[in-house]
């Protein structure tokens, strides 16, 4: 878990809110293929009588547009559908290498004329120390209920609860920072199980796929893990450029036998006076990418 002066990175883990976030604004946003846009908006504030840093923020994501068709077929129009969660976070530094912090989100999503509420808690730590330019973290992610469902007959569905963990080391005589990041560890088997696939005979090899008892496992293992690398350059650190791997969303996304960039992600960042301007692509699949853009500035930088 990286330890910056990103306010986005407190959605993540709350326990990484600090005070070099005070009244930052940041604004993201992630177009993807198909009309599909997600983002997020925050503002963070110090509480120096608290010693405390707030969060307060919100993300959304819609869909785009449908085709509204009646049990024949036939196009009655259309319909969208969109999501959001509003968040209310706090962190407090608990020692000078250890913090904590909580994210609250309420949500609600609407899916044509269906709808939902729900609210959800993540529940972070984080360790940093500075002189070895290491820190690491642990966060509960998604801890609530579904208040409504979307039809009243239906059952109340479980929200996507995560337990990550994460750490991150930056070189002492090179810029570079390497982060290592454990997601799902509250389950061992996160590979999909095609429901197509034939039933294996063997108990050593799966016939679907020829894989090893071994090799199953090692992918199994190694789909919990996401990789990222940052160069830090310029003055002050004002030029960033990264790279990232998912090996879940590449063994899950990409072609057999064209398997492409799926599962890489690469970004640069810039800071231009009182503005830090940042750009991703993330590859999901051979039909397309992900670009992502943020802007973020801190208010009190236009003081004079």
């Amino acid at each position: 878990m990286i330890r910056d002066d990103d306010a986005a990175l407190g959605y993540h883990n709350p326990s990484l809110l600090n005070s070099s976030m005070h009244k930052q604004l940041n604004f993201s946003s992630s177009i993807h293929p198909a009309g599909i846009n997600h983002g997020f908006a925050g503002y963070t504030h110090h509480l120096n009588r608290l010693d405390a840093t707030l969060l307060a923020g919100i993300q959304y994501i819609t869909y785009g547009k449908f085709d509204l068709t009646n049990v024949y077929g036939q196009s009655q129009g259309n319909f969208s559908a969109n999501e959001f969660a509003m968040t209310i976070g706090i962190a407090k530094q608990y020692s000078e290498r250890f913090s904590y912090g909580a994210n609250m989100k309420f949500i609600y999503s609407v899916l044509e004329s269906y709808n939902s509420i729900g609210a959800a808690m993540d529940i972070g730590g984080s360790y940093q120390d500075t002189s070895k330019l290491f820190s690491m973290g642990l966060t509960f992610k998604n801890l609530g209920v579904q208040f409504k469902p979307y039809h009243q007959d239906s059952n109340r569905e479980d929200l996507p609860f995560d337990v990550q963990f994460g750490i991150a080391k930056q070189l002492k005589y090179l810029p570079l920072r390497f982060s290592l990041t454990y997601h799902d560890l509250q389950r061992w088997n996160i590979r999909y199980k095609d429901p197509n696939a034939e039933e294996p005979t063997s108990i050593f090899v799966e016939e679907d796929t020829g894989e090893t008892k071994f090799a199953i496992f090692t992918d199994n293992f190694f789909r919990h893990f996401i990789v990222g690398l940052e160069l830090l350059a310029g003055k002050k650190e004002n030029f960033r450029l990264r790279a990232g791997y998912n090996h879940q969303r590449r063994a899950e996304l990409a072609i057999q036998g064209t398997r492409g960039l799926a599962g890489f992600s690469g970004g640069l960042g810039l800071k231009i006076k009182q503005f830090r301007i940042e750009y991703g692509i993330v590859f999901y699949h051979l039909a397309g990418a992900s670009n992502q853009f943020s802007i973020s500035t801190n208010l009190s930088s236009f003081k004079r």
